[in-house]
């Protein structure tokens, strides 16, 4: 088993009614020979299991080898192109039963969103929404552990 430092969320940042053939065929387009997430989310609840967790997925660049990818489908307005959180309760739901599976088989890894990852520019402690590369997850990671009652390591990226 590949040693899990960070269980990390995602969104497509496209429709909820994204096909998965469509997801795949973006990801095929960037020349990517695996898909970006080991889970993906529908609005339903419904879980596409898309990478086995003993292989890395391509999640977040320099960290695929010790991080576990759960994504849902939605993540954007569609109206204004902005980052938003649509997530069903469903999939809520759905990526809490995750997290809290991972957390289980990997007691000290950290949960954290795809933005957090995006370098800290001004060396402050805090990744800043200015700092962000990207949005993903279009959520606060931090906040919705806190609203779900998930405890979360110290963040320590490495």
């Amino acid at each position: 088993m590949r040693d899990i430092k960070y269980i990390v969320l995602h969104c497509t940042a496209g429709a909820q009614t994204q096909s998965l053939a469509n997801i795949k065929a973006f990801w095929r387009s960037k020349g990517w020979l695996t898909d970006g997430y080991h889970h993906l989310i529908s609005p339903d609840g419904s879980v596409n299991d898309l990478v086995p967790i003993d292989k890395p997925s391509n999640g977040v660049k320099g960290f695929n080898s010790v991080s576990i990818n759960i994504c849902y489908k939605g993540g954007v307005d569609l109206a204004t192109g902005k980052p938003k959180d649509n997530r069903t309760d469903l999939q809520k739901a759905s990526m809490k039963g995750l997290v809290l599976k991972y957390q289980q088989m990997f007691p000290h890894a950290i949960i954290l969103g795809h933005r957090d990852f995006s370098p800290d520019k001004n060396r402050d402690g805090i990744i800043q929404p200015n700092e962000w590369m990207k949005a993903c997850p279009s959520f606060s990671v931090k906040e919705w552990l806190l609203q779900e009652g998930i405890a979360n390591n110290p963040v320590v990226i490495q």
